[in-house]
């Protein structure tokens, strides 16, 4: 039953998406639009609004946003030409990743990781959170990857919901220091496809 919903969810997406939801490879015009929707998180944060664990001015930031462009590895979510979502998806897994106990043993470059996935909050509610996990697992899939690996940090519960809802396992907690944040909780979240 949950995966005829899911199917559903997901076909009302890509129906709209067709029309005009689109995910693409961010352009240097996107990064204004991304550094705002990183505001908006934080502004969300600081005001009670969401628990994200993000910090303002340490994680993330433009610079966060330009290094994934300049990598070739950041996409969007453009509703209507509006950037309404942002994440980076590439094979980097961080070294914070090597203290996880992943159930699937695979080749490193059979690998995918979706890190930073920042949705506006003024957007919530709208799906694109499940519309980027999608395109993840599809873009995963037509590069041979058959285990997605992705982090978020404990106190995030609403991208933990998310996450188990989509199929992926909490594989692990690492306590650390993480793009700047002190006392990280990183949960570790992996799922296979092959």
């Amino acid at each position: 039953m949950i995966n005829f919903i899911m199917e559903k969810f997901v076909n009302r997406l890509v129906s709209r998406e067709s029309c005009a939801m689109k995910i693409l490879r961010a352009n240097t015009d996107d990064i204004d639009s991304i550094e705002r929707i990183y505001e908006n998180i934080h502004d969300a944060e600081e005001n009670g609004l969401t628990s994200i664990g993000w910090i303002r001015n340490i994680y993330p930031t433009r610079k966060t946003a330009q290094d994934a462009l300049n990598r070739n590895d950041l996409f969007v979510i453009k509703d209507n030409g509006k950037v309404t979502a942002a994440a980076v998806i590439n094979q980097i897994q961080v070294d914070e990743y090597k203290y996880a106990e992943w159930k699937h043993k695979v080749k490193e470059n059979e690998i995918m990781t979706l890190h930073c996935l920042a949705v506006d909050p003024f957007e919530n509610g709208k799906g694109y959170g499940t519309a980027f996990v999608s395109f993840y697992e599809d873009y995963a899939k037509r590069h041979g990857c058959t285990a997605l690996r992705m982090d978020t940090n404990e106190i995030n519960h609403r991208a933990r919901k998310l996450y188990k809802t989509l199929g992926y396992d909490e594989v692990g907690i690492v306590k650390c220091e993480f793009n700047g944040i002190p006392d990280v909780r990183l949960v570790c979240l992996e799922k296979y496809l092959g």
